[in-house]
């Protein structure tokens, strides 16, 4: 769809301006030594530093970096303007002009470079990392385990005296201290004067703080 081109009093602003400031610096130029086709490259150069930092501060927000060298080219481009309005004789430059302009190009390059190829600093904090997908576990086949084979037993020879059949084996008692010992039966008298019942196991356990084989250890030894 093709859009008709209106006259805007804003877009022949910005190009009278742009005009003037572009011939502003190249006489600037000129007048520093920079004759022939390199006078043209000055206003160029500052013109492109400045709005490669406008575009910058448009596109990742406001940031010291694209702010230090918009005022850099907004400083050589207001200079011009107003050094070629009779401030400056320009037929015999001063030194400190020749200066400036002979180092313009290494520092618009410095300057775009850095624009072009580094991260915001006021954004680069809000990246958050994002964590990996947790790994989907895998089921475990259903395997029903087989019946473990029981060996026939083996009949004993006539000569063979029949072995007596082991007693089951009590289990381990648990070692108590005997100052938790002394320290239940303090709990227990306590309980049984408040409450005139003996304690129960799991007081014993909730007012000792024990694990529940302990708690069982320390009320056998009370009863």
């Amino acid at each position: 769809m093709t859009r008709s081109i209106r006259p805007d009093a804003v877009l022949v602003q910005a190009v009278i301006a742009g005009a003037l400031s572009f011939a502003h610096l190249h006489d600037l130029a000129a007048a520093a030594g920079q004759a022939g086709w390199k006078a043209w490259a000055y206003p160029i150069s500052v013109d492109l530093l400045l709005v490669a930092a406008w575009r910058r501060l448009r596109s990742d927000g406001p940031s010291r970096l694209a702010w230090c060298w918009f005022l850099v080219a907004l400083v050589a481009s207001l200079g011009a303007n107003v050094a070629t309005a009779g401030f400056l004789d320009l037929a015999d430059p001063p030194a400190l002009l020749r200066l400036g302009v002979a180092g313009w190009p290494a520092l618009a390059f410095l300057g775009g470079t850095l624009l072009a190829h580094s991260a915001s600093p006021d954004h680069a904090g809000d990246r958050v990392p994002v964590p990996p997908a947790p790994a989907t576990p895998v089921p475990a086949p259903d395997i029903e385990p087989e019946p473990a084979s029981v060996p026939e037993p083996v009949p004993a020879a006539d000569d063979t005296p029949a072995l007596p059949v082991a007693d089951s084996v009590p289990a381990p008692a648990v070692p108590v201290p005997a100052a938790l010992v002394d320290h239940a039966r303090k709990v227990a008298a306590d309980h049984q004067s408040r409450t005139g019942k003996p304690i129960d196991t799991d007081t014993l356990r909730a007012r000792l703080g024990v694990p529940p084989h302990l708690a069982d250890a320390i009320a056998a030894q009370l009863a």
